[in-house]
């Protein structure tokens, strides 16, 4: 047994007081780590026995300005997710945006994989430039990464191969469309296999929900929000260790509804229970459940329940 490292994101974890090198193209960076040169100015994949022969880039924590994916193929990796661990043993799938900072992280055992480097100017002018927003998962962190079955293991790996033989090819007028399609394909796959992850990870993900709930039923029944005003979808993700993102995408995926959505029907249930059980006016009990103006909550809840706060009341009492 020997020590690997491997790279993965740092989105979501504390901050680190080590320097941060930033860069900006993809030969900045190969330049920089004695990495073999990019066959195309603006889509680099690299394989992990590459990354592993310098020693440079295994110690330095560093920011990209453009999209990244690290595959982890065998087994050895661990991290924690809240309060419980989990390791890669299924390879796992990881996606940075530009911007998020990058690190190491120690690993037993060798590690197989690649890393492929996506610059955005590469997609300008192809309609994926504007669909890259809607793949949540580059936002998520690394306590969120996919894990892939034997089966969606091949898909990927068949996708990256012909990437690397496009790239070894004589780039012509057709490269660039096919190499797009093919990462295309790529983030549509990882789409489809991160739903099937909510599925198979549902008794973890249900303890996610409970703990969100029981979270935000505290927050209201302390009168945290009198002081604070109604919880972020930030506030959350922190106090479950999860990144925005991965939460919002799980609620809707299981509920239907983003954080926002959620956090409202827990207030309304709230609010009802307020109603139907105190004397206090609308407007105190709007200012209770920190709205400035009773206006805002009279809207919302009849949005929310097809009633104004007056005729829940009435309603409720006949």
């Amino acid at each position: 047994m020997f020590t690997r490292r491997f790279f993965l994101n740092l989105y979501g974890m504390k901050t680190f007081n080590t320097k941060i090198r930033h860069f900006r193209t993809l030969s900045e960076m190969t330049q920089a780590f004695n990495l073999p040169k990019p066959q195309h100015p603006l889509i680099c994949l690299l394989d992990y026995k590459d990354i592993m022969s310098t020693t440079e880039m295994l110690s330095t924590h560093f920011v990209t300005d453009f999209y990244s994916i690290y595959y982890n193929k065998k087994e050895g990796c661990s991290t924690s997710y809240g309060q419980t661990s989990y390791d890669f043993m299924e390879g796992g799938l990881s996606f940075i945006s530009p911007g998020q900072p990058i690190m190491c992280l120690h690993s037993v055992d060798s590690v197989e994989g690649f890393a492929l480097f996506i610059h955005p100017d590469f997609l300008r002018q192809y309609p994926l430039d504007a669909k890259m927003k809607n793949y949540g998962f580059f936002s998520y962190s690394v306590t969120e990464s996919l894990r892939l079955s034997e089966k969606e293991k091949h898909i990927i790996q068949t996708l990256v191969s012909i990437i690397d033989d496009e790239l070894k090819t004589s780039i012509d007028d057709l490269s660039q469309d096919v190499l797009v399609a093919q990462l295309e394909l790529i983030l549509n796959y990882s789409q489809r296999f991160y739903k099937r992850q909510f599925l198979t990870r549902k008794l973890i993900n249900n303890d996610l929900l409970n703990q969100l709930n029981s979270l935000l039923s505290q927050y209201f029944n302390d009168d945290m929000i009198l002081a604070n005003g109604l919880p972020s979808v930030q506030y959350l993700a922190d106090n479950l260790n999860v990144s925005p993102r991965y939460l919002g995408d799980m609620l809707r995926f299981y509920t239907g509804q983003n954080t926002q959505q959620h956090i409202h029907d827990k207030l309304i249930e709230k609010a009802k229970e307020k109603l139907s059980a105190s004397s206090s006016t609308v407007s105190e009990i709007a200012y209770e459940l920190g709205f400035e103006h009773p206006q805002s909550f009279s809207k919302l809840f009849k949005n929310k329940t097809n009633k104004s706060p007056l005729e829940f009341r009435a309603s409720f009492n006949n």
